[in-house]
């Protein structure tokens, strides 16, 4: 045993101890049938803080699970000596296990429970103690809390699993490892058990890392416990083990203390299910899903900073009852969000159109009327409720927009159940990571949604659409139709479930994942509500609006709003699908009033309305409002746009999934913008894109930017030209990011408010002008640069149509490129031809920034829901590597 030669561990750390054995472990029950005592080995940073004269706030008890050892917990004891929040870390090598006495006994789950209470016994901690778990650590962690609890003052799991779902069969990994003809030389004979662990750090673990891992494991008689803890796992309900794992996963749920789960969703033996098993069981803990991260969390990421971050917030200054905060006070609404269609289907209008559907080729192949609409709801969520669809029950919805997806909405809505939207915008990939993250326990869709959960192992019950053949339903594992639950609940005597209360969760809505990974954002009932009144009352949506909804989003809104709704035929996950053709048609056959639809669907409209007809043209002239949102609209685009819809105000919200609308801008507000602008009259106009003023009940500031291109402050800024992180505070921003702690921590660290991740800033008239997002940021030599404005410039010069302006380089001395998509495209992406880029940089010049290189692209990397929002990072990545010679291939 040389501690030194392990990188990241302080020698001082490492020390044995002998401890009094007490455990069954042996052929009898009683004293270990080897001794007394047992030497164990632990590292343990408590001399380290004795002499630097810091008084630790506690004490961590951090347990390994299996092929590991303590050695995991490096990071978290280089953390408690820091003076700024001392603690002591007491990471243990449990019995022949790292470099513990190999006892020759086999030790099962209650025996490692107990040695684990002996040794702290010995060592005399006497609280507050906060457990730390890994794997199967986390289980004897949890079984020491609870036999402790005198001196618990929390507990954090990292990857484990406290319960085995009845008929479920344990992990592929660990199947394998126990069958006979693999366990004895998989994981003792031989490395393989230890290697194949080893393998799933990502990245891959570093060589010397790897090698201090494998040095207490060095041959087969050093490694009979990690085959031991292997044939230990309780597999079923005959397993020696499995009351002691039972019995911690029933004690858990009484457990009361402050708890932390950091979750690396990338791995094979402790999926998400296992993490919503414990959430179930632990409801009141801090949750963060690291995507990317898998089995070996500790490794993965950096846990020591969340961790000691969490001990500070929620267990060394932990509130008292006493001081804890006084409960929002209730205020006034105008009801829950399916109000509005109660009222309609009992009014003088039930029998006129509430929600329609377009065929392929022009007309309505189906609609509801408000009265059908309000019986269709009842009776599903009657039948939903019969099926035990209840109060926070998690419910996907695999359905595309149209008269199915807003029955079964609202029928969600009304018993309770947590709808989860993660729609087909957002890929394959990105869809399969969000619903795995949210772990639904219902899954409807139609049958291309239930043929990729099936192939694709998404674990929950499955309801179809309509109904399928039997043989279809047992191929795709489904379970019932949305038909036959309607059918079901027309004829229960039954009444509805209690109205949910208005601060229950009500969806978690999916962000774009256009700069980075889909994020789930969770709304109460309120919440969505005061969604709903916001919008009504910034763009005078009353019930009688005839829209047209070319984004997902506002067709499911329409009934709330009490407006008729129609989504044209197109593929809404593929915006750029809307043809002027479609959107006529979908206007004629509702007499539209209200266009909602994104920029890119608009762009494609304006590129196809040669094929539109008289009749056609005649639907669209009597639209009076048009919006576009998700992301920014040229001016150019909109006025284009006025031929088609003369008589529409052209209005361009700008917000986000976290609080839809922020802000409202009309085409003539932004004709006077620009003019202010140019004009310099108004302080703070320009540079930018101008968003207009708050919606109603919303409140703009912004967190300055620093030197370093971050906004570290949290002092909300008005005034005006200040540029910064854009900060949003309003009754309809979102309540909370879905099992990601640590995000939803930043974004409200601004007590108050909410941290938009936009940049962007105030001018004197009291407009918000985006600059761009805070990650994508250019640090240059001479300060900051924010892209928008510069963009904007460009995207102005002719042969140019998307433009992007990303650093390359080191922070702080990046150099600026700008990527440019021209019209005609390119055949090949590459340096830009000297007039083109001559035109590019004194056009950002004019935008006062200063461009060093520009490149072009045939088309720019956008997001697949909005086809609009340019993937800024990967583009800073690609023109880096061209920059620097590489072959420029793809963006």
């Amino acid at each position: 045993m040389v501690a030194a030669t392990w990188p990241g561990v302080d020698p001082a750390w490492s020390r044995e101890i002998d401890v009094p054995a007490t455990s069954g472990a042996g052929t009898a029950p009683g004293p270990d049938k080897h001794g007394t005592r047992r030497r164990w080995h632990i590292l343990d940073n408590a001399a380290q803080l004795a002499e630097r004269g810091l008084t630790p706030a506690g004490t961590l008890l951090c347990v390994h699970g299996n092929p590991t050892w303590s050695y995991l917990w490096r990071t978290l004891l280089a953390a408690g000596t820091d003076p700024a929040h001392p603690w002591r870390v007491v990471a243990v090598d449990q019995l022949d296990m790292g470099f513990s006495e190999r006892t020759g006994t086999f030790r099962r789950l209650q025996d490692r429970i107990d040695d684990l209470g002996n040794l702290t016994d010995e060592l005399g901690l006497t609280g507050p103690v906060v457990t730390v778990g890994h794997d199967w650590g986390g289980v004897i962690s949890l079984g020491w809390a609870l036999a402790h609890q005198d001196r618990l003052a929390g507990v954090v799991l990292t990857n484990t699993a406290v319960h085995q779902p009845a008929g479920v069969p344990i992990p592929a990994a660990l199947r394998l490892a126990l069958h006979p003809a693999v366990h004895r030389w998989g994981t003792t004979t031989s490395d393989a058990f230890l290697r194949v662990t080893h393998a799933l750090a990502h990245p891959a673990l570093d060589p010397a890392v790897r090698a201090a891992f494998m040095a207490p494991y060095r041959n087969a008689r050093r490694r009979a416990g990690v085959g031991n803890f292997v044939a230990d796992i309780p597999a079923d309900a005959s397993h020696p083990s499995y009351p002691a794992l039972t019995a911690v996963a029933e004690g858990v749920r009484g457990l009361t203390v402050p708890a932390l789960m950091l979750w690396g969703p990338r791995d094979p033996i402790f999926s998400d299910r296992y993490l919503k098993d414990l959430v179930g069981r632990l409801p009141h803990a801090q949750v963060h899903r690291f995507e990317g991260a898998g089995h070996l969390m500790a490794e993965d990421r950096n846990i020591a900073d969340p961790i000691f971050t969490w001990l500070t917030e929620h267990v060394s200054d932990a509130p008292t009852a006493e001081a804890a905060a006084p409960a929002a006070a209730e205020t006034a609404g105008t009801g829950p969000l399916w109000a509005p269609l109660t009222v309609l289907a009992s009014g003088p209008d039930a029998d006129q159109t509430a929600v329609a559907e377009m065929a392929p080729h022009g007309g309505v192949s189906r609609s509801l009327s408000w009265r059908e609409l309000d019986r269709r709801v009842t009776d599903l969520a009657r039948g939903l409720s019969g099926a035990g669809v209840a109060a926070g029950t998690r419910v996907s919805l695999m359905v595309p927009p149209g008269v199915d997806l807003t029955v079964v909405l609202y029928a969600c809505l009304r018993v309770g159940a947590v709808v989860v939207v993660a729609d087909a915008g957002l890929g394959l990939r990105g869809l399969s990571r969000a619903v795995r993250g949210a772990t639904p326990d219902v899954l409807i869709g139609i049958d291309k949604a239930l043929a990729a959960a099936a192939a694709l192992g998404w674990e929950a019950r499955r309801f179809s659409v309509r109904d399928l053949p039997a043989a279809r339903r047992r191929i795709l594992g489904v379970e019932t139709s949305l038909e036959r639950l309607g059918d079901t609940g027309a004829a229960a005597d039954a009444g509805l479930p209690p109205v949910p209360a208005a601060d229950a969760p009500a969806a978690v809505l999916f962000t774009s994942g256009s700069t980075g990974p889909a994020k789930g954002v969770q709304y109460t009932h309120r919440q969505l509500a005061a969604m709903r009144d916001t919008l009504a009352a910034t763009l005078d949506l009353r019930p009688g609006t005839r829209l047209v909804a070319g984004f997902a989003p506002f067709a499911l809104l329409g009934p709330a709003l009490g407006a008729v709704s129609v989504t044209p035929d197109m593929d809404v996950t593929r915006p750029r699908t809307l043809t002027a053709r479609a959107l006529a048609d979908a206007a004629a056959a509702i007499g539209a009033t209200v266009v909602f639809a994104s920029p890119a669907a608009l762009r494609n409209v304006l590129a196809t309305r040669d094929t539109l007809t008289p009749e056609g043209r005649q639907a669209l002239a009597a639209v009076d409002l048009l919006l576009s949102a998700g992301a920014p609209v040229p001016r150019s685009l909109l006025e284009d746009l006025q031929d088609l819809v003369p008589a529409a105000g052209l209005h361009t919200p700008y917000g986000m999934t976290e609080a839809l609308p922020v802000t409202d801008i009309n085409l003539v507000q932004i004709r006077e913008a620009a003019a202010d602008a140019a004009a310099g009259t108004v302080p703070g106009a320009g540079n930018g894109i101008c968003v207009g003023r708050a919606v109603h009940g919303a409140e703009l500031a912004v967190a300055p930017l620093a030197a370093d291109g971050t906004a570290p402050g949290n002092r909300p800024v008005t005034d005006a030209g200040v540029t910064g992180e854009i900060l949003v505070r309003a009754a309809h921003v979102k309540d909370s990011y879905d099992r990601l702690w640590l995000t939803q921590r930043e974004s409200a660290r601004t007590a108050g408010w909410h941290r938009t991740g936009d940049v962007g800033h105030l001018d004197a008239a009291g407009r918000l002008w985006v600059e761009g997002r805070l990650a994508h940021v250019v640090t240059a030599p001479g300060g900051v640069v924010t892209p928008v404005g510069a963009e904007q410039a460009i995207e102005a010069l002719s042969g140019v149509g998307l433009a992007a302006v990303v650093g390359v380089g080191p922070a702080g001395t990046q150099a600026v490129a700008a990527v440019v998509e021209t019209v005609p495209a390119v055949r090949k992406a590459g340096p830009a031809e000297p007039g083109l880029a001559g035109r590019v940089r004194a056009a950002a010049r004019r935008a006062g920034v200063e461009v060093s290189a520009v490149l072009t692209v045939p088309a720019q990397p956008t997001d697949i829901r909005h086809n609009a929002k340019i993937d800024r990072t990967r583009l800073a990545r690609w023109a880096g590597s061209v920059l620097a010679g590489g072959r420029p291939g793809t963006p």
